[in-house]
Parts: C-alpha cells; structure tokens; sequence
C-alpha cells in the first residue's frame, strides 16, 4: 500500500463543512433582508443593506413586478422571501401574504371589520397599521381594533381578539393604527383605556400576560429602548410619553405632550445618548427629553420644546445631531432637519411635499404623499437629491421597505418591486 493510501480522507469533511458554511452564510443573508415589522428590523426605519445604486437613470430604478391591491395604508413586512400586508375590500379586513420575487398571492386571510358609528374614515378607510412577523406567527391589527395571531406559512388563524369589545380600547375616529411589538414571548399594543392602556399577550395562545394603566390610546406605535442599561417600552399615547418596563408594564416614567385630537401619530426617535425626540402636529410640536437612570428610577429632564417643527404621521429619521421629517398637518410640509441637542432648526427644503422615508447606505429614500419616489442625502447644510422620478398614481402614505437591495412600495391600490442594486453588483 503507498504512503498515499495511509492519508486520513479529509475531502468529505471539508465539503461538509462548505456546504454547512454555505447553508450559515444564506440564512444570515436572509435575515439581514428581512424587514418584518413597522420601522424594520430595529422599527427606526434605518437598514443595514449594501451594494445600493449611488444614483438611478432617469426613469428610476429597474421594476422588478407590479400588481393591484385593495385599497390601504398599512406598510409592508418582509419576511423569509415573503411580503406581509393589508387591504380593505368592502366591509372585510384581508391580511395577504405575497411572493417577494413575483408578488403573486401566497395567502389570504379576510375577516369582518364594519366601522364602529364613532369612526370617520373619509381620509381613506385603512388598514393603517403594519404587521409583525416573528418565529412561525404573522400578528396583524386593524382599523376596528382586531387583533390576530396567523400562522406565516398558511394564514391559518392562531388567536384573536377585539381590542374595542373585549378591553374597551379607545376608539379612534380615524381608526386603530398601533403596529404590534414584539417582545420576548410577548406582543405588546397600545389599547387605551381604564386599567388596559398598554397590553401584553403571549404570543402563542393570545393569554393575556399584563395590561397596565388609565392611558387614552392614540395613533401611534410603541419603540424599545435601553436607558443606562435597563430595557424599556416608550408608547406615545393621547396626551404624554411614557415609559414601561416591557416584562410587568409597570410605569417608570411619563411625561405630557398635549396635542389637539390626540393625534400623536409619528413614531418617537431614541438616540444612544440618552435623547428621546417626540413631534406632533395639530399644535402639538416637538420635544426633547433626557432620560437618565438614577438610584433605581428613571428621571426625565425636557431638553427642549416649541412647535416651529410638527411631524404628523410620516416618519422621523435621526442622523447625527439631526431629526429629518416633513413638518406640517394642514398645507404645505416642509422637509426639515432639527438639532436634537439644541431644537433649532438647521434648515427646511420645500422641493418634495410630505414624505416617508428611510435610511440606507446614508442616502434616504423618500416616496412623497404625491407618489414620487426620491434619493437624496441629508446634511447639516441641506438635502442633496441625486434622482427623483414619478412612480405611483394614487395617494402615497406607506412608508417604503427595504429587504436587502429589493424596494417594496405600495400607494393606497397598488404595490410595486424595484430593483436599487448597483450597477456590477
């Protein structure tokens, strides 16, 4: 026998271990492009996806697939090659799941959901909120305040429960719009009302885990932050700010932000140096609040407040020392960047009317309420566009997703794919 003959064969190992390399390195790819709830993977709309196009022709970046969906504003999750929404069809609710590669229908989950008498939904009838997708659940909430738990793969219902009927939340005249958190084995909503203002329900049999507090609901979705170490919920209710612990709900801090209607719709924006940036319109206006942890309590000093910024329900962004958002309620919205450190205001851009945006490669994608789709990048000095096109036709209020280079954006009747790789990536 020649010496070769007496080599330990390591050929089948090191294929093994490439193809086990291989099987780590998809997976890890496939989460990174997930973006599976309200905000994306760390719900403050910023994502970590590379190789984007620096610039688009002038036609806009490369359409992928288009299709027609009910009508609605509830944004998109994407989730292990597939795209989770909302539409309204007549007096029905439908949850949808779609493939990401074709939009073609995976799924369909429809329930009933006629408006409450107190509901005034003429600014268009919703869903308003995204859903959440996390281990084999899909969590949705709709206009009427119902909640349910579906499986991911087959739209299957789990649990269910009627936030109005069951926990008399407040009823928005504009509709139900808290997108589901997860937490642990929890998910956790805003409610509103005597004793159930912030609920947490076990995720796997819709148990009721704690609901806390006398809060009136708003139309806001809740965040969680880390302050000196200690994990918190902030939730964005009627007429305050406050903070929960996430695992009891009990209340560790609050602080008021009145505004007209309760409207406080904008999601908060939490920096790692301890700032916290609320902003409403309807005369409600922007705060700063310093939170700090200290003997065991959390103490909340406000930083700043006036109303020359007013977010309504687009989203908020903060890079730096900055918060970009487009500023108004009623007329023209400016967009326009604020010191989180001082409150003033570095500068407002009146070239794209009120926008969704996130954050990408430090250049924003906006998709503007007029359905124009733009790339620009933020400074303290302004906002440089590099390419804006013409994109959708109807009202656009979603903010768009990001799952690695793949953009999914929807109007109120129609959801599109668009390609922003970069050229020879």
């Amino acid at each position: 026998m020649s010496q070769r003959d007496h080599r330990p064969n390591t050929g089948w190992r090191t294929a093994l271990l490439a193809a086990l390399l291989c099987v780590v390195n998809t997976l890890a790819s496939a989460q990174s492009a997930d973006w599976a709830q309200w905000g994306g993977p760390n719900r403050n709309f910023k994502s970590a996806a590379t190789g984007l196009a620096v610039n688009w022709p002038a036609a806009g970046p490369r359409r992928l697939w288009s299709r027609s969906l009910g009508d609605g504003y509830s944004a998109i999750a994407v989730a292990g090659g597939r795209l989770f929404t909302m539409y309204r069809k007549g007096e029905q609710e439908v949850v949808v799941a779609l493939d990401s590669q074709t939009g073609r229908t995976l799924w369909e989950y429809a329930y009933d959901a006629p408006f409450w008498k107190e509901q005034d939904m003429s600014n268009g009838p919703g869903p308003h909120a995204t859903p959440l997708v996390t281990g084999d659940y899909v969590f949705t909430t709709g206009t009427t305040g119902r909640l349910h738990c579906l499986s991911k793969q087959t739209g299957r219902l789990v649990w269910a429960h009627d936030l109005f009927r069951e926990y008399n939340g407040t009823v928005r005249p504009n509709g139900y719009s808290c997108s589901p958190l997860a937490y642990k084995n929890t998910v956790i909503l805003m409610v509103g009302g005597a004793g159930n203002a912030l609920m947490a329900f076990n995720q796997k049999d819709g148990a009721v885990v704690w609901k806390k507090h006398d809060f009136r609901n708003s139309t806001s979705s809740p965040i969680l932050i880390n302050v000196d170490g200690q994990e918190q919920l902030v939730a964005f209710m009627y007429g305050e700010i406050v903070g929960v612990d996430p695992n009891k709900g009990d209340l560790l801090w609050s602080h008021p932000h009145e505004t007209d209607f309760g409207l406080n719709t904008a999601t908060p924006v939490w920096g790692e140096d301890n700032l916290l940036f609320v902003s409403s319109g309807y005369n409600g206006g922007s705060r700063v609040l310093r939170l700090k942890r200290d003997g065991g309590r959390t103490m909340v000093e406000e930083v700043w407040f006036h109303r020359l910024m007013r977010v309504h329900f687009g989203t908020c962004i903060r890079v730096g020392d900055f918060v970009y958002g487009s500023s108004g309620d009623f007329g023209p919205a400016p967009f326009t960047a604020i010191n989180v450190k001082t409150g003033k205001i570095a500068w407002r851009d009146r070239s794209l009317p009120r926008a969704s945006f996130l954050l990408a490669e430090g250049r924003f994608i906006l998709l503007d309420e007029d359905g124009n789709l733009a790339l620009a990048t933020p400074s303290a000095e302004g906002l440089k566009v590099h390419a804006k096109v013409a994109l959708m036709a109807n009202n656009s209020w979603t903010v768009p997703a990001l799952a690695g280079t793949t953009l999914y954006v929807r109007d109120r009747r129609t959801i599109l794919a668009l390609d922003l790789k970069a050229p020879g990536e």
